[in-house]
Order: structure tokens, then sequence, then C-alpha cells
């Protein structure tokens, strides 16, 4: 398709290329799940394994780009890779199929490209910044767009504080930030919170909220008039959402 440049087709192959042998891994880990020993140390190993294929990818196919795996330091200036292997890597070692490979470019410090795949379900979500965001076909790909819902008795959330519960209309710990992020861009969930993360967690998913017309603010901000989206990126504080139902869970939980 014309809108996929060859920079993020470039980074859908490789994670699809990579999670290849994620996706047996995951077959062989359901088969652990009736054994008290060994799981973790498997899983260990299928994460160790998705670095080093990751890495050695990214860097064949484009050298000039750093390549950051989960807390590593990322360079100042340069652009680079911004890697989460297995993100929900507690799923993953218990068999639920409710993870995924995260990748964001990050370029003078703005995510401009992103890619968040679950070889669990084969479902590829990407973005690249100002073209949108999109989830993988078999003929075309579906264009991405946060729900229009308003009211918080009505939104499904993902989040883990327990101010929430008496407003909403559910909430979800899933316990895989990026994948929740990218159902936030589909719409399947209304409201992500979540606070503490890692920016590869966070990246990848942010671009995808925001290409799908969503929001993204700092929890702490005092001030939401505008996003602070490097304040997100750096501390790992997030509220994802459309812009309506965003600021009402900022006030609720900063009251």
């Amino acid at each position: 398709m014309s809108y996929i440049s060859t920079n993020l087709n470039f980074l859908i192959t490789v994670v699809k290329k990579a999670a290849n042998s994620l996706s047996r891994d995951f077959s062989e880990i359901e088969k652990l799940q009736s054994s008290l020993r060994g799981h973790q140390e498997f899983a260990k190993a299928a994460y160790e394994r998705m670095s080093k294929d990751l890495r050695n990818e990214l860097q064949r196919g484009r050298p000039n780009y750093a390549v950051v795996i989960g807390q590593e330091e990322a360079p100042a200036k340069a652009a680079y890779f911004l890697v989460c292997p297995i993100d929900g890597l507690l799923n993953f070692m218990h068999g639920i199929p409710y993870f995924a490979v995260s990748v964001a470019v990050v370029e003078n410090g703005n995510v401009t490209s992103a890619v968040i795949y679950n070889p669990a379900t084969s479902d590829m979500y990407f973005a690249e910044k100002g073209k949108g965001s999109f989830k993988e076909g078999y003929r075309n790909h579906e264009r991405l767009r946060v729900s229009a819902r308003k009211e918080l008795s009505e939104a499904l959330i993902g989040a883990k504080d327990s101010a929430l519960h008496h407003s909403v209309a559910g909430i979800r710990v899933n316990d895989c930030l990026s994948l929740d992020l990218a159902y936030v861009a589909a719409g399947k969930l209304d409201v992500v919170v979540s606070s503490e993360n890692i920016p590869d967690t966070v990246a990848a998913g942010m671009l995808l909220v925001k290409e799908s017309g969503g929001a993204v603010y700092e929890l702490n901000q005092k001030d939401i008039r505008s996003e602070d989206l490097a304040s997100v990126l750096a501390c790992g504080n997030i509220i994802a959402s459309n812009a309506i139902l965003g600021k009402k869970v900022h006030e609720l939980l900063n009251k």
C-alpha cells in the first residue's frame, strides 16, 4: 500500500521474521504449564533469543540506527530503534496469548514509526507519524480510530488504579501495555492508565494512539491543554484515550 514507507515495511518484515521463533516458543511453553519447573527458564531464553534476533536484523538493515532494548541507555542525538522483545512476558510465561513485540523508531526525540505485533494471534498494528494507524489485513489494512465514547460510566479501561473502579463500566488488567495501547488505537479499550513504565513499552503504542485520533497525557501533569509526549516517554506515566475521556480520567486521578 502507498502509505507504508520503505522504512515501515522494513520494520514490519523484521518483526515478523524474528517473531517466527517466538510463535514456536509459545506453543512449547503452553505444554509446560502442567510442569512445576522449566517454564520460567524457557521464557527467559525466548526473551534473550528475541533480543538477539531483533538486534541483528535491525542493525543489518539499518546500520546507521542504534538499537536500544529494554532499559538500555538511549543515544543522546542519534536515531534509534526502541525495542521491547516480549511485552507481557508474564502472560507469555503462563501460556496466555496476550503479549507483543514492540518496536519504535525514535528520531530527534520523536517517535516516527511503530510496530506492535502479537505472534499468538498474528495481529499486526503499525503507524507512521502523520500517516495514520492501521491493523494489517489480508487484502486491505484497517484504518484505526479511537473510540468515540464520552462518558466514563460507559468506558472500558485498562488500568490498575482502584480510584477508577466506581466511575467506569469495567477495568481490565492485562499486563501488556503496548498491546493495551494498540487496543485503544483500535477502539477496543476506551482508556489506558499506567504508571512507571519503561519507554520501550510506551513508545510504539503512544504513536498508534496519536495517529488514530487519540490523546496522550502524562499521568501527573498539571496542565493538559496540550500534550507533553516527551514527558510521557521519559517517565512512563500515561493516560491514553480520546481527548474527552482522557481529560475526565486525568481530573478524576488528580483531584
